[in-house]
């Protein structure tokens, strides 16, 4: 975090006066001489010194200092460079002070301070004088070592102080003229005749505290606009009865704490020590943010304003109070455009009548920034003729809950106090704060604070941070100062870390997994389920939490290790920047290595789940790669993990990338199990906490499972199997699109090079290769890929045409239900049955799950022919044993409408329908359905119903398994003779080989469901394959619906692919299970994994480099109509080359196991 001071020279920010200490160890500053008074400034490069504020040289003799501060004819004072800030830190830490002269001393090697040559030097010291230092600055050229890695503008707008970005504001006060009430003398009358009336106030000091509450707390005149007489009669009387009760204490300290809330506003008076944190009490601002705040909507908003009292209370000279008034809003326009930014039309009424024209064009400029970026914008103004600051937030209502409190913390911890505070909201959904900043009063100032003019710059930049987790789990070792924010908040994410992959399996799981084997997909399963028994309750998140609550030590140390191998702290000779606290902190406190941590954990922990929680966090520092965690712009964290922590017993097929994406709303995992990959994104919501419980335990297990199916589903594509997994947490199961958008824009802070000086400084690189990641929609994310697509070009992406598939067509995309490219695989399975059993399509009966209202089920039923007799989906159920009538399912599957909406008047005699929500429903058979949702989730189990072909399209994961399956056989047969699982993983592996040892032919989802996944890998390759603007010419509809000649081609020929690759593996699975017996369910996983171990033997072989075998190969690999448009050469060159090897390698095995088997040896094909 760098505190970005530029030197006056150049339109920098000017520095106060810097204090230093004077022969008895007091600190001198604004009531020192004149001519001591010595300007400091930070200089780019921190190449130069800035005279004294009158322009004369340093006069020893004239003042008492100590000696070693002094050098001959020094005229200048010391950069921040030359030690004062460390001392500063060092210092901080520590709860108690002998003497402020201590700080003189050396300390760790710190030497004493020195005012420099009176000639103008360079500020690095001599070599001969800086301390030995275990931290290395890493310059860009080291720190960024990823090849062609391109430029990204920033997701969030920070304020970069520099040559053209000082900014003074030459207005005198608040920003804000409250309407001058006219009838305040008058009130004013009357509450103290109420208050005499009430006589609890001696009559001689009625006038006294009356006057003392109206002009001396700095309440403007709305609040007695809107109050009433006796409300603030009452609030009189609170306040001086606070002062009564300070007399009966024992330690005399006068504490008053007044609330009331209404439906439209609230009043919170509180006594508050400026720049301390209270961390018991009422919390008023946690009340704030909890009830008005975090809340707040377009419709239904509060505005905020809270004022510090200019005197203190009596008899106390540090106790001042704090007032709030919270307002409801009242929009001039309450339901304006989404992409208005005039304050006019979308700013609420007090706003638009109490600031003032400075304080409108400041929030504009914030405003017509936030609304183009996914982040927060963070501004800071000087105050002209004073030290104060205004620093305004603006941000998208909902995004950061908990930040008005938050914020207190962090100005607190760096010795900063607010005089004024406001919380703006409008109506476009955006809130905007304004705070008024200023160092604390003389009288609490010590050497523990930097000046506010280095602490300002580090407030700012650790704004994002906080706005990433406004509330981290260790907050009140921050509120307290006893860790920062920075080390908060990486215990933070380290303990949601440990949370996953704490290893808490024990001996039993790792002898059972011995004697089974993993690459059987039976046990596999086995395993899996195993492992979900076996992850006890010993480990809870709370558990986890006190645990590393009780170390605060440990935590700083740990976090000084991962901060000394990923901050970056210059830029080289372009560096614009002074150090920063963060890297101070390094300097200062000892880094221990890995060793050196093992051996201090194991000396602090007091039992052996400490020292399990705790030595994670070396796990977590060793396998992190890369993070945008010192990024000064980012909305969540996010981590690349180097995987190879993972236990092989418990995932024993190994990962190649993963990332982890911590933000208050959510976590999130990114799976991959080859470089280039390709996988949906969802998200999972939860009903209630205890699925919120479930979920979290489950979420990295569900996340591998995932990608590693749609690692075996991707067997005929270049992309091997990825998976992207986002949990909202319990308070935030609203925050789909919020989630989403953070997720996206903190992977790709690790994937884009940042450009920006302050904005995306450079990271740490350990992985040192590009890194191209292929998305597509899945649970709760197919409205949101348009946004990512165009949020990724916005951002400067090369890739951003392939970032994601299932985008609109507008955007290139190819959308699978519109084409019925899934259904288009798993309909060549279902014929393929009939082919080869000879069964004549039109008679037989036919059984489906997901129904007309989605993707898979319309599709297939506007392709099939079949007789359905039964079908169920989110509304309920519908049978008939004669057949439903085909044209009304037409209609309904191509209007995407549920079964709720099917005319039942078409039924015959024998059929019904029963709806989720009906209750005591009377069968034609007599049967009494007692409950319509039950009866849904377990109508597919039912037996003795007459179906000959079963095909899910839709319905949850393991809606079959071994505990259920044996409903579906009767006198040991299968009730269902076929099953083609359309819908991922609905039937279990042991389900799928029971009903298959049953009699039943099952083609299991790995193999069926592949269409949309060989469609969006084509959709991927004509991204790659064209340039921007024939991309656009050629797979962009246009905005009047004119569909381009090339789309119209090239998506029959996706279609005809998806159709050909199906056809291929069904014959090859259908083969070898008549030649060996093999149940189809497991050839399935059989050939998956043969062709994907002869992709990779192929990829690393010598056969790439013969051009002319890799030009023959490639030309039948590519679609003909890419190849005849763009040209092959041409393509090799736009395509990246890693992505052409996968096509080479995937397509070479497909064909090869497809037509020889699983049996041969992979030499096989080299012979």
């Amino acid at each position: 975090m760098v505190p970005d001071l530029h030197d006056e020279g150049g339109g920098g920010v000017a520095i106060e006066p810097f204090r230093y200490l004077d022969t008895n160890g007091h600190i001198n500053g604004d009531d020192s001489p004149q001519d001591i008074h010595q300007q400091l400034s930070a200089t780019k490069l921190i190449s130069h010194h800035t005279p004294s504020r009158n322009g004369n040289s340093f006069n020893r003799h004239h003042h008492s200092l100590p000696e070693q501060f002094l050098t001959n004819g020094a005229g200048y004072w010391p950069s921040l460079k030359a030690i004062p800030l460390a001392s500063y830190y060092k210092l901080h830490r520590v709860p108690s002070l002998d003497s402020l002269t201590d700080m003189v001393k050396d300390q760790d090697g710190i030497q004493p301070v020195e005012l420099p040559q009176s000639e103008p030097a360079h500020l690095e010291q001599p070599q001969d004088k800086v301390p030995p230092s275990p931290v290395h600055n890493k310059i860009l050229e080291q720190v960024s070592r990823t090849p062609g890695r391109q430029p990204s503008p920033q997701p969030t707008h920070l304020n970069v102080p520099g040559p053209a970005q000082h900014r003074v504001l030459h207005e005198e006060g608040s920003g804000y003229v409250a309407p001058k009430f006219e009838g305040k003398e008058l009130q004013m009358d009357q509450v103290m005749d109420q208050i005499e009336d009430k006589g609890f106030i001696p009559a001689e000091f009625v006038e006294s505290e009356t006057n003392w509450f109206y002009n001396e707390l700095g309440i403007d005149d709305m609040y007695f606009q809107t109050e009433t007489v006796p409300a603030i009669v009452n609030h009189i009387l609170s306040l001086y009865a606070g002062k009564v009760a300070a007399f009966a204490r024992d330690d005399g300290r006068l504490e008053i704490r007044l609330d009331k809330e209404a439906a439209d506003h609230a009043v919170y008076i509180d006594t508050s020590k400026p720049g301390v944190s209270v961390v018991d009490g009422p919390r008023y601002e946690q009340r704030i943010d909890e009830k008005y705040i975090n809340g707040s909507t377009g419709e239904r908003s509060f505005r905020v304003e809270s004022f510090r009292s200019a005197s203190h209370l009596p008899g106390e000279k540090d106790q001042q109070l704090r007032c709030y008034f919270v307002y409801k809003c009242h929009f001039a326009n309450p339901s304006p455009d989404p992409e208005e930014t005039n304050l006019d039309l979308i700013g609420e009424k007090r706003f638009l009548q109490k600031a003032t024209r400075n304080t409108k064009d400041i929030y504009q400029q914030a405003m017509n920034h936030v609304v183009t970026r996914t982040g927060p914008v963070i501004e800071m103004f000087e105050m002209d003729g004073s030290r104060e600051k205004r620093l305004v937030i603006a941000y998208k209502q909902g995004s950061a809950m908990g930040l008005f409190s938050a914020l207190s913390d962090l100005y607190h911890y760096y010795g900063v106090t607010s005089s004024r505070k406001y919380v703006e909201q409008f109506s476009n959904g955006i809130t905007i704060m304004s705070i008024y900043l200023r160092p604390l009063p003389q009288s609490t100032v010590t050497m523990r604070f930097p000046p506010i003019e280095a602490s300002i710059h580090q407030i700012m930049k650790e704004v994002s941070l906080l706005y990433c987790i406004p509330q981290n789990q260790l907050q009140g070792h921050f509120a307290s100062g006893r860790l920062s924010l920075q080390e908060t908040i990486y215990a933070h994410c380290v303990w949601v870390f440990v949370g996953h992959f704490l290893n808490r399996l024990g001996s039993e799981y790792t002898s059972l997994a011995s004697l089974l084997d993993p690459n059987n997909s039976a046990h596999a399963e086995m395993l899996s389920k195993i492992k979900r028994r076996l992850r006890t309750e010993t480990f809870t998140s709370d558990y986890i939490l006190e645990i590393i609550n009780k170390y605060p030590d440990l935590v700083r140390s740990l976090y000084l290790a991962f901060a000394n191998t990923h901050y970056v702290q210059t830029r080289g000779e372009q560096d614009d920047f002074i150090p920063t606290l963060s890297y101070l902190r390094l300097k200062v406190d000892p880094v221990l290595d890995d060793s050196q941590l093992k051996e201090k954990i194991s000396k602090t922990v007091v039992n052996e789940h400490d020292e399990m929680v705790m030595t994670a966090f070396r796990v977590f520092n060793s396998s992190v790669l890369k993070t945008n965690f010192y990024t000064p712009t980012k909305v969540a964290l996010s981590f690349r993990f180097n995987p190879d922590f993972l236990p092989r017993l418990e995932y024993p097929q190994p990962l190649f990338g993963m990332f982890l994406v911590i933000s208050s709303e959510f976590r999130g995992f990114h799976l991959r199990f080859r470089d280039i990959a390709r996988g949906g994104i969802r998200i999972v919501r939860s009903r209630n906490r205890e699925a919120y419980s479930i979920n979290a335990r489950s979420l990295f297990d569900e996340n591998y499972n995932l990608a590693n199916t749609q690692q075996r589903k991707n067997k005929d594509i270049p992309e091997g199997g990825s998976k992207g997994v986002i949990l909202l947490d319990v308070n935030h199961q609203d925050k789909v699109k919020v989630a989403f958008e953070k997720y996206i824009d903190s992977i790709m802070d690790l994937l884009l090079k940042p450009a920006s000086p302050g904005i995306k400084d450079p990271i740490v690189d350990l992985h040192g290769q590009e890194e191209i990641l292929f998305m597509g929609p899945d649970e709760n994310t197919a409205d949101l890929v348009d946004w990512a697509t165009e949020h990724a070009r916005r951002r400067g992406a090369p890739w951003w045409k392939s970032f994601f598939t299932g985008k609109s067509p507008k955007l290139g995309g190819i959308p699978h239900d519109a084409y019925g490219m899934t259904t288009l695989s798993v309909r060549e399975y279902v014929l393929g049955i009939y082919r080869k059993l000879s069964l004549d399509e039109k008679t037989v009966r036919k059984l489906q799950t997901g129904g007309p209202d989605g993707d898979l089920g319309s599709n297939e039923i506007l392709l099939g022919n079949e007789k359905y007799t039964a079908i169920v989906d989110g509304a309920g159920v519908i049978e008939d044993p004669n057949g439903l009538d085909r044209a009304e399912l037409l209609r309904l599957a191509k209007k995407r409408a549920m079964i709720s909406e099917y005319d039942v008047s078409k039924l015959s005699e024998a059929g019904y329908r029963v709806l989720i929500d009906e209750a005591n429903v009377t069968l034609p058979s007599g049967e009494v359905v007692n409950n319509g949702m039950i009866f849904r989730n377990t109508f597919h189990l039912r037996g003795g119903r007459q179906f000959d072909v079963f095909v899910p399209c839709g319905g949850r994961p393991e809606s079959i398994d071994l505990s259920s399956v044996h409903k579906l056989i009767v006198d040991g047969r299968s009730t269902i003779p076929y099953i083609v699982e359309g819908a991922n993983l609905f039937i279990t592996q042991d389900a799928k080989l029971r009903l298959e040892n049953a009699g039943c032919i099952v083609y299991k989802d790995a193999s069926a469901n592949k269409g949309g996944v060989t469609s969006s890998s084509l959709e991927v390759l004509a991204s790659l394959s064209f340039d921007d603007k024939s991309f656009e010419e050629n797979m962009c509809i246009r905005e009047d619906g004119t569909v381009p000649a090339f789309y119209k081609s090239y998506v029959r020929e996706v279609q005809e692919t998806i159709k050909r690759n199906a056809a291929l593996e069904f014959e090859a699975i259908w083969r070898e299970h008549q030649q060996t017996g093999i149940a189809r369910s497991t050839l399935s996983d059989t050939l998956s994994v043969a062709i994907t171990k002869l992709d990779e033997e192929l990829q690393k072989s010598e056969l790439w480099v013969k051009m002319e075998l890799r030009e023959s190969v490639l030309e039948d690999a590519l679609p003909k109509l890419l190849v005849d448009n763009i040209g092959l050469q041409t393509i090799f060159q736009r395509v990246p080359e890693n992505y052409l090897r996968a096509i080479f390698g995937s397509y070479l095995a497909s064909r090869f196991v497809y037509e020889f088997g699983s049996s041969p040896s992979q030499f096989a094909f080299f012979d």
